[in-house]
Formats: structure tokens, sequence, C-alpha cells
């Protein structure tokens, strides 16, 4: 049973499951009345929390799209015209200080953490202190030779190749998404696809052999 609600928890799905007792091993559980036994498992977890980094065109599009997907909402952004709740009505948390972002969020297994802000070096920052968390997902925005150059920048300041094994970058899945309202359909699709624990995608593994090979290529 305990194996069966570990699966459960994983996939985030309630399951019946149903244990046949009219055998030896349940003598071992103490369940010696024979028959069948029927169980509900029925996950009850936190919410999943994504927190966006940036709040331009394309985080609020991601904001939107994640939200109607279950997730909670949080917008982190130096600039308070990008980022209040006008712009974000649905976001339960509205930083405007990269640095007070960082010592008061708490980032867990339940929590996303999107970087799509409006350059490297805020990308550095945010990246440089996202992989270093307990977040269950950690992506960037970019093509490869930006995500290539704000690796290299971390490693000069540190970093080691694996720490960024973990991150989906570039960010989505790839479904040829042009506009800010498709970009978000794919990021949020890969988002999912995570909590989900479905396979990893195509990019992710690259993403990982860069990672792993070093960004010298």
């Amino acid at each position: 049973v305990w194996a069966a609600a570990k699966e459960v928890m994983q996939k985030e799905a309630p399951r019946k499951m149903t244990f046949n007792l009219n055998n030896e091993a349940s003598y071992d559980n103490g369940l010696i009345c024979g028959g069948t036994l029927e169980v509900f498992v029925e996950p009850i977890l936190p919410q999943p929390t994504l927190y966006l980094f940036g709040g331009g065109h394309v985080s609020m599009a991601v904001a939107q799209t994640a939200h109607a997907g279950g997730f909670a909402v949080g917008v982190v952004d130096d600039r308070e015209q990008f980022a209040n709740p006008h712009r974000f009505p649905m976001a339960r948390e509205i930083y405007t200080s990269f640095e007070n972002a960082f010592e008061k969020i708490q980032p867990s297994a339940a929590t996303y953490l999107v970087i799509v802000t409006r350059g490297h070096k805020e990308d550095m920052r945010c990246l440089g202190w996202a992989v270093r968390t307990a977040a269950r997902y950690v992506g960037m925005i970019g093509s490869r030779r930006k995500v290539l150059s704000v690796y290299r920048a971390l490693e000069k300041e540190g970093y080691r190749p694996e720490e960024f094994e973990r991150v989906y970058a570039p960010m989505g899945l790839e479904i040829g998404a042009l506009t800010p309202e498709e970009i978000a359909v794919s990021i949020a699709a890969e988002l999912i696809a995570v909590r989900r624990n479905a396979e990893a995608p195509a990019h992710k593994k690259l993403a990982h052999e860069i990672a792993r090979h070093g960004t010298n290529r």
C-alpha cells in the first residue's frame, strides 16, 4: 500500500487499488481475514507555485496560462511598472527587488522557477540563485548562444558545469512558438510535463549534454 501510495503522490492522480489477502504474505502484515481489500488513495499535495523572474510580455502570458493550469503565481522584477497587481492580477506574491525575493522565497519540491528577465545580467543573478535551491524546476528563456554565455559567466564566478544539468534551457517544448502567447503555451506545457513526471523533453537532454561536456564548444 505504501509503495502504491508513493506512486499516486508522484503522479498526483487518485487511484483505486485492490489487494488479494488470500495468500501467506498477508500474515506478515497482520491481514489474516482473507478476501480482498480495496483502497482508494487520493493525493493531497500543496499547490505548485510558479515564480516568474521578469515581468515582460512573455511573463504575463506565462502567468495567465500557468495559472489556468493550476499553478499559484509569484512575480519578481526590479521595476514596479512591470511587477504590479494591474499587470499580474492573479499573482499571490509580487516582489520589486531580486535580492528581497531571494531572501524570502524558499523553494521546495512544489516550486517552479522561470527566468524571463530583460537581460543577461539579470539572468545571471537569478540563475545563480535558482540552481542552488530545492526547486523542482528551473528554466531560462533564450537561445542556445545566450544560455551558453550565461553558463560561462557563472562558471567564472565559481559555478560548476554540472550545476546547470538541472536547468531547462532553452525553455519550453518545441512547438515552433513565435508570439508571447505561443511561447507561454510551450513553457506551461513543459511545467505540466515536469509536474506529471513525463519524460524529459529532447532539448532538456541537450542542456544536460552541454553541462556534461562543458561550455567551451
